[in-house]
């Protein structure tokens, strides 16, 4: 006699998922929020004013702040660069190279350590995006050394698709991983006409 388990969830295992679900979305939305607010302020008060004071009101909060956001990008790109842009694109791919996959990938590259049916992997400490090259300072566990990581290089370089990684030893316990990730040398350099710059020939 065969007894068959059910794995069918119920209403109520249903509803407790969506709840943590959207709390998990929730805290995420706020995070990024708290990390822009020169975005979240402005949307937050369109929000307040259509709650508030009605649709009309808030459309034009809204058009109001699209409107100042343009401005500042058209007025003072450096500075909008820095602060919105270039934030933006640091925060995005720290996450989408490196921090969505670390574990796995470390795994993959034989850098993590099992003791007593557990795994330990290499913390990750910090992560610089450059134009080329990213600069990612990782803490060593217990167990490895300089050469751990420095053999792998070609490994880690193919895990997290860059087209070279260098290890270097930067303080006690902690290396840090350059991944080259474009050749800046090959972006194309327009140079200035010189014609202004050349002497008239002697009649």
């Amino acid at each position: 006699m065969t007894t068959k388990t059910s794995t069918r969830l119920d209403v109520f295992d249903l509803i407790g998922l969506a709840l943590l679900n959207t709390v998990w979305w929730v805290v995420i939305g706020l995070w990024w929020l708290l990390l822009f607010p020169m975005i979240s302020v402005p949307l937050a008060l369109v929000v307040t004013a259509w709650v508030v004071l009605g649709w009309p009101v808030g459309l034009a909060a809204a058009g109001v702040s699209v409107a100042g956001i343009m401005l500042w990008q058209r007025q003072r790109p450096e500075m909008f660069e820095r602060w919105v842009n270039r934030r933006a694109r640091t925060r995005f791919l720290t996450w989408y190279r490196y921090r969505r996959r670390w574990a796995k990938l470390m795994a993959a590259c034989h850098l993590t350590i099992d003791r007593d049916d557990r795994r330990f992997i290499p913390r990750l400490l910090d992560v610089e995006i450059g134009s080329a090259v990213d600069r990612v300072r990782v803490r060593m566990l217990e167990g490895h050394c300089p050469a751990d990581f420095e053999n792998r290089a070609e490994h880690l370089a193919h895990a997290f698709g860059a087209m070279e990684c260098r290890a270097t030893i930067t303080g006690p316990g902690t290396v840090e991983l350059a991944f080259r990730q474009s050749d800046a040398l090959a972006d194309t350099i327009v140079l200035p006409r010189v014609d202004h710059w050349t002497k008239p020939k002697a009649a």
